[in-house]
């Protein structure tokens, strides 16, 4: 089955159903059933330890789900995905590939690598006119040229993360998939962060923001996916999912949920 079955805004482009997945031993999914559609930019919440990194694993093929009968999960239609022809439509930004960077690669270098699927620029990787091209375009669309020649491990955390967001878009991916990317992150690297966040899903790109911080919700996020012991407790559209009785419900404990400028501060209850 070929990936281009999912290319039509409104069809599934993740699409779970009852799936299982151990790590070491230990049962981390049992019976996960989830459909993202292309088009549906969504925000899945939930409290630390809900498997919202579990799913980012599943989505990105860095764990793979048990094989059995009744289950299945398919990425743009496909149960066999090859790994480079999913970069080509998916773009993935987690804490995972953060740690893996080299703290003297530059900025873009880190761009450039990814074309190779890699992490940094061997002897035997040599970009293309095109695809330095693209990176230049890419950290002056995002202002990030000022960071292209820095390396990566003298850089803050709210420039690492849009530098990691500049390097998951090499390929211009149908979806991206950001796993708590306001994490660690100061008011100022907050708000250029989301801005930009708001510019990308303006530009067409379906987002999907992992996070357990509500006030990261974005007002270009539609729906909001609750996750608890890695199942889904909560499918709605943010007007329905970010009250207080349903957030109370998801994190177990009393909120109250205030509103401005189509964000939502939560309160204790």
């Amino acid at each position: 089955m070929e990936l281009d079955q999912a290319r039509d805004t409104g069809a599934a482009w993740l699409d779970c159903q009852a799936v299982e997945a151990w790590i070491n031993g230990h049962q981390v999914v049992k019976d996960l059933t989830l459909r993202l559609k292309k088009g549906e930019s969504t925000a899945v919440l939930g409290p630390n330890g809900a498997g919202k990194t579990t799913l980012v694993k599943l989505i990105s093929r860095s764990l793979y789900p048990v094989v059995k009968q009744g289950s299945h999960l398919r990425l743009f239609g496909s149960e066999t995905v090859n790994l480079w022809a999913l970069r080509q439509r998916l773009g993935v930004v987690s804490s995972e590939v953060e740690q893996r960077i080299p703290a003297s690669l530059t900025g873009r270098e880190l761009l450039l690598a990814a074309f190779f699927g890699a992490i940094g620029l061997g002897r035997d990787r040599s970009p293309t006119q095109e695809q330095w091209s693209r990176t230049d375009s890419l950290l002056r669309s995002m202002d990030l040229e000022g960071l292209a020649d820095e390396n990566f491990g003298h850089l803050s955390e709210g420039q690492r993360r849009r530098l990691l967001i500049a390097r998951a878009l090499v390929h211009a991916p149908e979806v991206l998939v950001l796993d708590e990317p306001t994490n660690a992150l100061d008011l100022r690297a907050r708000h250029t962060l989301l801005r930009t966040l708001q510019d990308l899903c303006q530009q067409g790109i379906t987002l999907v923001l992992v996070t357990h911080q509500v006030d990261a919700i974005i007002p270009e996020i539609k729906r909001v996916v609750g996750l608890r012991d890695c199942l889904v407790s909560l499918d709605g559209s943010a007007e329905e999912a970010l009250t207080g009785p349903r957030l109370s419900a998801l994190f177990n404990t009393p909120l109250t949920v205030v509103q401005a400028g189509g964000y939502r501060q939560v309160l204790p209850g």
